[in-house]
């Protein structure tokens, strides 16, 4: 090649620059998403505006506003958010059943959010599967956003005695 021959430019394009900023929040959401997952935390307030004040109501209450007298554990009850098109619903339904059939009272709950959508706003459900642990009294102790573990389950129920 005469004079006018190939130069490598050694300097990547803006839109390089842009995919490969692109794959690494991709990958940065991916790994967060799958380290909180599944994971239970703590309980969140209720977010219901009362005229007069008064203390916020039980999960319970909630959820029995909406759904009318359902069974209450007398250990846990397990209340799963579904939709009818969430691949990790099945999983999470599955999973909390088999808890609710091996742990003596505990019992699982399966709302349908897209047909509750009061609830879901009521109790802050941000997503498909959402599962909250309510303890005997109907307080939630502890939730989860996404497809928990069965060992995540079990460690999320409140392990007081039965008897007392």
């Amino acid at each position: 090649m005469s004079g006018a021959g190939y130069r490598f430019n050694s300097h990547m394009s803006t839109g390089a620059w842009i995919a490969v900023i692109a794959i690494a929040v991709a990958l940065a959401f991916g790994l967060f998403r799958l380290l909180t997952d599944g994971r239970f935390r703590g309980t969140k307030e209720l977010h219901v505006a009362h005229e007069d004040h008064a203390p916020e109501p039980h999960a319970w209450d909630a959820v029995t506003d909406a759904l009318g007298e359902s069974e209450l554990g007398a250990r846990a009850t397990l209340v799963q958010f579904s939709s009818a098109f969430c691949a990790p619903c099945r999983a999470t339904r599955r999973i909390l059943g088999e808890v609710a059939e091996i742990v003596p009272g505990v019992v699982h709950l399966e709302i349908d959010a897209e047909h509750h959508l009061d609830l879901v706003r009521r109790l802050d459900i941000l997503r498909t599967p959402t599962t909250l642990v309510l303890d005997g009294a109907g307080n939630e102790v502890a939730r989860a956003s996404g497809a928990p573990r069965k060992e995540q389950v079990l460690s999320a129920i409140p392990t007081y005695d039965l008897e007392s």
